[in-house]
């Protein structure tokens, strides 16, 4: 169990949407890093292989999966509906602490500094999502998105970095915040899900990802 999720923990920090090239998991230096046999590795290997984080390449390796295009768009459209229903209630079960948590995430970030700030910003934009997924108080949502965000992660720091997604992103943010804050719960449903269909269509658009 300690060796699946250091694994799982060291694949979702990858930054395995932001290149072309594979990443392949060294399975001896795996062991090594973590100080554990080769079988343990071999068993956390498994079950991210069954959960489809990583694939075995006869030969070759064990890789790191990369979504192709088509996928990603599905995989979105999942997540807007999940993460929207989640805003949805939030809007009644967040506490007031929660929410200003959600506004103070953004305080030193600025438009006219975007460009010194992405790095940042991105690691905010990532809490900022996985916060409203908890604040909502289902478990299930929160089980179910599990899988779906190390894909997710990857697929929001390197869209954050083009066009202006990073001025957007702030702005559909602040109006989230403001409507969980109303508790206006149609309100912060709704924006919620445009703003990640926002990311659907900016994919479609920009992604460069296996088709």
């Amino acid at each position: 169990m300690l060796a699946y999720e250091a694994l799982k923990r060291a694949i979702t920090e990858m930054d395995i949407y932001g290149s072309a090239k594979e990443f392949r998991l060294d399975e001896r230096q795996l062991s090594e890093d973590l100080g554990v046999s080769r079988t343990p590795i071999r068993e956390a290997m498994t079950v991210l292989e069954q959960e489809g984080f990583v694939r075995s390449v006869p030969r070759r390796g064990i890789f790191v999966v990369r979504k192709t295009k088509r996928e990603i768009l599905d995989l979105i459209v999942v997540w807007a509906a999940l993460e929207s229903m989640a805003a949805r209630l939030a809007a009644a079960a967040a506490t007031e602490a929660e929410i200003t948590g959600l506004r103070r995430l953004f305080n030193d970030f600025k438009e006219e500094t975007a460009a010194e700030q992405v790095n940042e910003y991105s690691k905010a934009n990532i809490a900022f999502h996985q916060a409203i997924l908890r604040m909502g108080g289902c478990r299930l949502i929160v089980d179910m998105t599990g899988n779906l965000f190390l894909h997710m992660r990857a697929i929001r720091e390197v869209s954050i970095r083009q066009e202006n997604r990073f001025e957007i992103s702030m702005r559909e943010h602040t109006a989230i915040i403001d409507a969980l804050e109303a508790r206006d719960a149609d309100r912060a449903e709704r924006l919620v899900r445009e703003h990640a269909m926002g990311l659907a269509a900016h994919v479609e658009r920009h992604g460069m990802f296996p088709e």
